[in-house]
């Protein structure tokens, strides 16, 4: 530490709170941003599909507005316990703390709040980030966190999912995420695909991308799943133990995969059982009408009486007629 102008130099608090999460903000914002301009177009629709036109609208952006936010959230796998535990390394100083963990497919949160918050004349409210996303290094991360001088559990817990940690759970969540990841933009894509056909309209090949994608958002869950149940070591601090659950992210994309599963097969049975009604969900009856109101308003017309004269001459009366040059 050196001097400038007279005094010590200023160095930020290591207290960090995590900031507020722009990704997910962006995606919520844009697909509503699509749906107020479906909703501005809605009175332009007329007759009864204007109800049914407005539910495949609402329905199909819930759908990719899930499957993109899900990427990024990180409350796929959540825990929570107060103690007493002690704050600093190398500190005999004891706090009261509600100390919560929150994972994700790319990485975890840890967050450490205190009960009051200002104790030990500090305010105890941190939020940090491990990731191990293929392209982070969780245990540089790790160590990022050692020479800020985190609290010690956050530290503590974070030290639970390093490479060298003998609970030996960092492989099996990384690679797991990875995958889940990975089925979960395919089955945005097979999203994206399903609404093309139901648009073209294509109704069966639209239902069978509804269960292609149904069924990637399930296998997601199974590749999280394998994650969740390996052995952890447990977290202890004192008598209390921090236990985890399946959080908020891992239930809506099981309701939204299952949504997308009812949704397809309906499709499907309709199109073979009642397709009638099929195309009156989709208001592909309306055009048809008007195309045979428009015949019936317009009868075919009818040849001239000349056109009539002309083909009633006999073939013998015709006559030769000979031109001559002038």
């Amino acid at each position: 530490m050196t001097l400038w102008n007279g005094s010590f130099p200023f160095y930020p608090s290591t207290n960090a709170c995590f900031p507020f999460d722009t990704t997910r903000a962006v995606i919520i914002s844009v697909f509503l941003s699509i749906l107020a301009t479906f909703i501005i177009i809605l009175p332009g629709i007329r007759g009864r599909g204007r109800l049914f036109w407005f539910l495949r609208v609402v329905m199909g952006l819930f759908v990719g507005a899930v499957v993109l936010t899900i990427q990024f959230t990180r409350d796929w796998e959540t825990g929570w316990v107060t103690a007493n535990t002690s704050y600093k390394s190398f500190s005999r100083a004891l706090v009261n703390a509600d100390i919560g963990l929150h994972i994700g497919l790319a990485g975890l949160n840890i967050t450490l709040v205190g009960n009051p918050v200002n104790q030990v004349n500090e305010t105890i409210n941190y939020n940090e980030h491990f990731s191990w996303s293929f392209d982070a290094d969780y245990d540089h991360s790790y160590g990022e966190g050692l020479e800020k001088g985190l609290p010690s559990p956050i530290l503590y817990v974070a030290e639970k999912f390093t490479t060298q940690s003998p609970c030996g759970v960092h492989r099996q969540y990384r690679i797991s995420g990875h995958y889940a990841s990975l089925t979960l933009w395919m089955a945005f894509c097979t999203w994206l695909i399903s609404i093309l056909l139901f648009s073209m309209p294509i109704l069966l090949y639209g239902g069978y991308m509804l269960l292609l994608t149904a069924t990637l958002m399930l296998f997601s869950l199974l590749f999280f799943f394998t994650a969740r149940n390996t052995p952890k070591c447990p977290v202890q601090f004192g008598p209390a133990s921090l236990k985890t659950e399946y959080g908020g992210s891992f239930w809506l994309t099981l309701a939204t995969g299952l949504l997308c599963l009812l949704l397809g097969l309906g499709v499907i049975i309709l199109n073979s059982v009642q397709p009638e009604k099929l195309k009156l969900v989709f208001n592909l009856d309306e055009g048809k009408g008007e195309e045979k109101v428009q015949d019936k308003s317009y009868p075919p017309a009818e040849p001239s009486s000349s056109m009539q004269d002309v083909l009633m001459v006999p073939v013998g009366e015709l006559c030769e007629v000979t031109a001559t040059q002038l």
